[in-house]
């Protein structure tokens, strides 16, 4: 999976170079090519920006360096061209599980106020939101979206070991414990040290299902439910 990144601000991006992204990139596994928006303006001192037509607050990044920019990345036909905007859908993991099927993403970073339009309509990118609050730019979205597709590229992660997170089945993760047993009193729920494997297995889906009741109740409309499930949340209902 390649990633292109168009900002003003490459040096931003260094999160995205440590850890398991990091370890991704030097594995030849993923690529990340930051292009500066800067470096394609034709003005002697680098200006990218000027004030809007009709008046305003603030700047907008002109059209020319950025449709100059763009054009400058060699694309793949799988390629998927993204504006990272308040105004675009909202980032889920439907939409994440989608983007890492794609052999190219195309990351475009408004910042400012935003982009002249004309630019815009000539990428003709998809927009993406990753919440209803506004940001100085794309720069933190683009690294959340990079990390929260790289996690589905086969030998980012270790094997399978995403097949259990958050979303993956529109519940929350179960409750997790490791060592010392007991900590401030508080031990270990007796299960998970009892090498009973379906009996974790059945602990685990009704923390799943208890963590969703309790703080995403929202999540449950649309989760996969069996009818265990179903007689489960029942009882918690009762409960609370």
């Amino acid at each position: 999976m390649k990633f292109d990144v168009l900002t003003l601000f490459p040096e931003m991006f260094i999160p995205v170079t440590e850890s398991i992204i990091g370890r991704a990139t030097k594995s030849k596994i993923l690529e990340i090519n930051l292009i500066n928006i800067r470096d394609f303006s034709e003005d002697k001192h680098g200006h990218v920006d000027d004030t809007p037509y009709g008046g305003g607050k603030g700047m907008l990044i002109k059209p020319d360096v950025v449709y100059r920019a763009y054009k400058s990345i060699e694309k793949s036909d799988n390629a998927k061209v993204i504006y990272l905007s308040p105004q675009g859908k909202k980032l889920d993991q439907a939409k994440v599980e989608e983007l890492s099927k794609a052999d190219q993403i195309i990351l475009l970073c408004g910042h400012y106020e935003g982009i002249d339009q004309r630019a815009i309509d000539m990428i003709n990118p998809e927009e993406i939101s990753i919440g209803d609050y506004v940001l100085t730019g794309g720069e933190l979205p683009a690294m959340v979206l990079i990390d929260s597709v790289s996690r589905y590229i086969p030998g980012v992660l270790s094997d399978g070991s995403n097949e259990e997170e958050s979303f993956t089945d529109g519940l929350l993760e179960y409750s997790q414990y490791t060592k010392p047993e007991i900590f401030e009193g508080i031990k270990v729920p007796e299960v998970l040290i009892s090498g009973h494997h379906k009996n974790i297995d059945t602990w685990r889906r009704q923390s799943s299902l208890e963590n969703t009741y309790n703080k995403r109740p929202d999540l449950l409309e649309k989760a996969k439910l069996s009818e265990e499930d179903k007689e489960y949340l029942k009882k918690l209902e009762k409960n609370f």
